[in-house]
């Protein structure tokens, strides 16, 4: 469990205090709009109003005590600017901060942001790569050549084993889990047999990934 520090209760912000509190993280949720931070409170272990580029306020939070501090503010990029430079001034241990342009990514990086995301820019590449190719159901970025990606099985790969197929040596790529509906299973082994209705979590770079499955 961590404790953390979340500014801004945008639709962004909403969407982020309610994934941590389903994975039970402690959250202190600030905005200057009373009713979004109402709004919030059955989501958060705490919330309060207040302007986030008042250093005074800022300090009364205790921002060093968090394990992380995320800005989520999307509507007004000086305050956000401003509210990131604060909390690393403050001795916060890692902000996290969204960015709406790449200019707004490099000035946070410049001006205390540890991490910066992008949500636009980051679900127009999630979403060009998944319609884009008939194969691919999802993926997870790992780096900027790799990641993993939940791929529908070949045809003519239906009934054979992960040995028979063997695409970590022809394709250098790994398979990590194989799925049926939401149950996963990580246990594959070479005499793990492909079989209709699955599909597979396979670990490798683009250019392999689109150089086996042709896309």
């Amino acid at each position: 469990m961590k404790s953390i520090l979340l500014i801004g209760l945008g639709r962004f912000g909403r969407h982020i205090a309610m994934k941590l509190r389903d994975l039970n993280h402690q959250v202190m949720a600030v905005d200057q709009n009373e009713v979004l931070v109402q709004e919030m409170l059955p989501f958060v272990t705490n919330a309060q109003i207040g302007d986030s580029t008042n250093q005074s306020f800022l300090e009364s939070l205790g921002v060093d005590n968090y394990d992380v501090c995320i800005v989520a503010i999307g509507n007004d990029f000086q305050s956000s600017l401003e509210t990131t430079s604060l909390l690393k001034e403050l001795g916060a241990k890692l902000v996290v901060s969204r960015a709406e342009t790449d200019v707004q990514e490099k000035f946070l990086l410049r001006n205390g942001a540890d991490e910066v995301v992008y949500p636009e820019k980051q679900l127009a590449k999630w979403t060009a790569i998944r319609y884009s190719a008939d194969h691919i159901l999802d993926y997870i970025e790992l780096d900027g050549e790799h990641a993993v990606f939940e791929v529908m099985i070949p045809e003519n790969w239906l009934g054979k084993t992960v040995a028979q197929i063997d695409i970590r040596k022809k394709y250098h790529i790994n398979i990590m889990g194989i799925k049926r509906g939401k149950q996963l299973d990580l246990t594959i082994t070479p005499d793990t047999i492909l079989s209709q209705g699955q599909t597979m979590m396979v670990l490798g770079s683009y250019r392999d990934i689109q150089k086996c499955f042709r896309i």
